[in-house]
């Protein structure tokens, strides 16, 4: 299935494997590069030597294109601007919006520039600067996330900008490629559902409280770091949730000291990342603390394997995903999926 995307990054199906923080790793990119889809690498949880490593990991397990997320926001996305430069990455994707002068960069060197956005004006903005296409994740994706709708969202943007459009946020099959292709996207990409795969190093105990979710069991909730986060609904959720700000503070500042030994980041660092990540809201300094250490959060769960004291970002699809397939696997049944369902429209309109 030949899509703008597939000529814009060389891949053959116009699939997205999204930048996981700890989920998407060398293992996890190079399958799904190897099945024919865009495998991307999760770059933030990582120091600038485990990056430029992580890449040479993935490009000794495949010769297929694959990309690497990166937070515009960060300190030093400068210096992994270059690493991908350097080391030939075909694809940089990012979080939020880069700037106009990081864009030029990566493109005066040939790298595709495809950026994450949650809104129509953000597409713009990017589009404008010279972003090659944009992944549109509405509301239904997991983590921070937004109020919009894909099925609302999607044809906001593919009216409102001229660059291909891969939509994001409630897919998981072929039905959903077809019907994204359908709103006038060029592809689809997926986090939860690779997430859920056997090439995936999350802990088995953590897939499981994934496939055990019901579509009720995954929350929106603004009580980690005062953003819209969409995320299973696990008892360190409930708990924060019950909190007070004293008690809440306290539980913040343990898991910051832990991740301050993971990172090297000092204390005034974190307390500056944190703060720029407020966005203009108005959170406590616990929120502050979690905004900042929020890659521990997430590392409890998609490396240590706790299911209760850590953050499980989740799309709603974990909630009608109840099996573990390989990447190669998940992406050619997505495939014959979306190639049966285009027959029957055929068929359907032909029938007229």
């Amino acid at each position: 299935m030949e899509t703008a995307l597939t000529r814009l990054v060389g891949v053959r199906h116009p699939i997205v494997q999204t930048g996981m923080g700890w989920v998407a790793g060398p293992r996890l990119v190079s399958a799904t590069a190897n099945a024919g889809a865009l495998g991307i690498l999760a770059s933030a949880t990582m120091t600038l030597d485990g990056l430029r490593a992580a890449v040479r990991e993935v490009r000794s397990r495949t010769d297929a294109p694959f990309g690497v997320n990166l937070r515009a926001d960060a300190g030093d996305a400068g210096e992994r601007v270059r690493i991908i430069i350097d080391e030939g990455v075909r694809v940089a994707s990012f979080a939020l919006a880069p700037s106009r002068e990081l864009i030029a960069e990566l493109k005066a060197a040939g790298v595709v520039v495809i950026p994450s956005i949650g809104a129509r004006r953000h597409a713009e903005k990017v589009a404008a600067w010279g972003a090659d296409a944009v992944i549109v994740q509405g509301g239904e994706g997991g983590g921070h996330t937004g109020e919009v709708a894909t099925t609302v969202l999607l044809g906001q943007v593919v009216d409102a900008v001229d660059i291909p459009v891969v939509a994001a946020g409630g897919f998981h099959d072929g039905r959903g490629l077809v019907a994204a292709l359908a709103f006038g996207a060029v592809g689809v990409a997926m986090g939860t559902r690779f997430l859920l795969t056997s090439d995936s190093t999350v802990p088995d105990a953590v897939k499981a409280k994934y496939l055990a979710a019901t579509v009720k069991d995954i929350t929106v909730t603004t009580a980690v770091d005062g953003l819209p986060h969409r995320m299973l609904r696990t008892e360190f959720v409930d708990a924060l949730e019950r909190s007070g700000r004293t008690r809440a503070l306290l539980q913040a500042v343990r898991r910051a000291a832990a991740f301050r030994k993971i990172s090297g980041l000092s204390w005034p660092r974190m307390i500056r990342d944190g703060l720029a990540l407020r966005h203009g809201k108005d959170l406590s300094w616990s929120q502050v603390l979690l905004a900042a250490n929020t890659p521990m959060l997430l590392k409890s769960s998609m490396v240590d394997g706790r299911t209760d004291l850590a953050v499980m970002a989740s799309g709603q699809v974990a909630g009608v995903i109840d099996d573990l397939p390989s990447c190669a696997e998940l992406v050619k049944r997505i495939v014959s999926e979306a190639d049966r369902t285009v027959r029957d429209l055929a068929r359907l309109t032909a029938s007229r």
